[in-house]
């Protein structure tokens, strides 16, 4: 049985609080591997080493804070397999999939590579007479992350790697599910000249979450999750004044327009529904097709698609299509919420409830899903299920599939596959929702645009990566400068002439 340690200092450092928890390989059900869970003092630790270390990194140019990031996407680049490998050993996603997971994140420290153009501030030269005024963007000091199971490549580096390149130091609480990668990504951040205790992980629960929020000495907080705990962690970071920026749940629908080329769509469902078991907050989990004929048509072309999804363990080959979920208790509540469907009147067109992987009983594999007419007042439809199932809910018109997603709590990500540009330009326009594909089923923005979603889905002003994280990670100071005009009198090395 592994052991593994949090990150302080430059150090691993064994947990001591007495606690753990068990860290499961989901393909085959066994416990691998125990993270320990922090106690406060810990984490007072790693704040204070933070503390010491960050005006040091503050006072560095970021011109050298760049190079670093520099040097970190070369290094990024040559652990991309041992990374990988490691993410799905304790996630169950395919290997392509995790190196998609690190991929993503490797692009956002491209992006603060340019850390130097990027915290330029603002002149204005003669603002009155003899009056100059300028801005600077300076760090804030000790920044932290609350990070997801479900990304643990990814979204650590969408957090820290604009923290730090703005002169922040960083704290990472990891998922305890998925402990293992953010050790290895901190350790690769100090061999690429990230100077100890700058970068440092403290795993942990609810204990180790409350000490960040209430701890004096963090000054900025971002968290990926569900929505009723990026809502407490919101609330109460902001109560104890600090900057938090909390991204919850999603339900994104995908609307298919009768003009639609039928077999991109449903591709495109399938990749977006199925990929990583669903296990994504931009998963599509609802299609909405617009008229009998085209739900008729798409639900034809998804049921063959969906039966023959292969799933299994990442071991097996980079043909499998998605792994296990990542835990017992996922895939019980998966189950559980197909059942409600089935109970609720919807149509189950593909049945994935009796999946069973021969050699791999106890792991934590759910099989493909896939519902049709479905219904708003379901809890199917209300609630994020976030595993491998695709529900249909048929619209009578444009209007109407438009309506679903405007109504929905959720405003994560949502699609529109069509050929009339109207459309497409109609909807993006009007719909409610932060992140939209037109012909893209999954639109995450690329590194140097920002990622976030609207109403229920995100809490507070700015977005992860692109311009908005390095202002979120940096505070403003302006300056009013007058210096008084005219030549001054001083020493004279010639002679005078006469009057």
């Amino acid at each position: 049985m592994q052991e593994l340690t949090h990150y302080i200092g430059g150090e691993h450092v064994k947990g001591g609080s007495g606690r753990f928890a068990d860290v499961f390989n989901p393909a085959t059900g066994e416990v691998q591997a125990q993270a320990p869970l922090a106690s406060r003092d810990e984490l007072d630790r790693a704040v204070e080493t933070a503390q010491k270390a960050q005006p040091a990194w503050a006072a560095t140019n970021p011109q050298r804070r760049a190079r670093v990031m520099m040097e970190y996407v070369r290094l990024l680049n040559r652990d991309m397999d041992k990374l990988a490998e490691a993410l799905s050993r304790e996630h169950g996603k395919t290997i392509p999939d995790a190196k998609g997971d690190v991929q993503r994140g490797l692009e956002v420290v491209e992006f603060c590579i340019g850390a130097p153009h990027l915290l330029k501030g603002e002149y204005t030269d003669g603002a009155g007479p003899g009056i100059d005024m300028y801005s600077m963007r300076q760090p804030l000091g000790v920044s932290a992350g609350i990070t997801p199971f479900n990304f643990p490549a990814m979204i650590p580096m969408w957090m820290f790697a604009p923290a730090i390149a703005c002169g922040n130091a960083f704290i990472l609480k990891p998922s305890e599910r998925a402990p293992s990668v953010p050790l290895m990504l901190a350790e690769l951040m100090e061999e690429a000249g990230l100077p100890k205790g700058i970068l440092q992980v403290v795993n942990g629960d609810k204990e180790a979450v409350d000490a960040i929020l209430e701890h004096e000495g963090i000054a900025s907080v971002g968290f990926v999750g569900s929505t009723p705990i990026a809502e407490y962690i919101y609330g109460k970071g902001c109560s104890h004044g600090k900057r938090v920026q909390c991204f919850g749940g999603a339900k994104n629908h995908m609307i298919i327009m009768p003009d639609a080329d039928m077999d991109k769509a449903a591709d495109a469902l399938v990749g977006a529904g199925y990929g990583a078991a669903g296990e994504r907050c931009m998963a599509i989990s609802v299609a909405v097709p617009v008229g009998d004929e085209t739900a008729d048509r798409l639900i034809s072309a998804l049921k063959p698609r969906v039966e023959s999804l292969k799933v299994g363990p990442y071991t097996s080959g980079d043909d499998v299509d998605f792994g296990p979920v990542v835990t017992a208790a996922a895939k019980e509540n998966i189950l559980k919420l197909v059942q409600s469907g089935v109970d609720a009147g919807a149509e189950l067109v593909v049945d994935g409830r009796d999946f069973r992987l021969q050699g791999y009983e106890n792991g934590f594999f759910v099989g493909a899903h896939l519902f049709d007419r479905v219904t708003p007042d379901m809890d199917i439809y209300r609630k994020e299920i976030f595993g491998p199932v695709l529900s249909t809910v048929r619209a009578g018109s444009y209007e109407e599939a438009l309506k679903l997603a405007m109504d929905h709590e959720m405003g994560n990500g949502t699609a529109i596959f069509t050929r009339d540009g109207d459309a497409a330009r109609d909807f993006a326009n009007r719909v409610n929702v932060g992140m939209v594909g037109i012909n893209v089923p999954i639109p995450v923005p690329l590194a140097y645009h920002s990622f976030g979603g609207w109403k229920k889905s995100a809490f507070g002003d700015l977005n992860q990566h692109g311009t908005d994280s390095f202002k979120f990670y940096t505070k403003t100071k302006t300056v009013t400068a007058r210096w008084p005009s005219g030549i001054k009198d001083g020493g004279e090395f010639n002679f005078k002439p006469m009057d």
